[in-house]
């Protein structure tokens, strides 16, 4: 049996990660990462491609990061801003992981998040 798969009909996703903690106590390898990703400073967002390759490295740094699936729409909108303000109503816990804190993998909640920090 011949399979046709038609790849451009395949929509790949989009990450939106942003550095929720700072630079303090960071080790080397994990603050060389967040550079790669274009997450220098605290508050920064980037806009990834989903490969494996970037997967990898955003699990890497999950301590210090918030990221999940964007629309298109939010990913424009974060590439013209890529650096945000603290959100309104501030932080449940920076030490915590999603849903108890803010930190990890949010999926769709991430659009909330930014959303709050625009």
């Amino acid at each position: 049996m011949n399979f046709c798969f038609r790849h451009d009909k395949v929509k790949n996703m989009t990450y939106a990660v942003v550095r929720i903690r700072g630079t303090v106590g960071v080790r080397s390898d994990l603050e060389d990462t967040m550079k790669m990703l274009g997450l220098k400073r605290k508050h920064s967002a980037a806009v990834l491609p989903e490969t494996e390759s970037i997967k990898g490295m955003i699990k890497k740094i999950d301590n210090f990061v918030a990221w999940g699936e964007v629309g298109d729409e939010m990913a424009k909108r974060l590439k013209e801003k890529p650096h945000l303000k603290p959100p309104a109503k501030g932080f449940r816990s920076v030490k915590h992981r999603w849903p108890k804190g803010d930190l990890g993998y949010r999926g769709k909640e991430i659009e909330k998040l930014i959303e709050r920090m625009m």
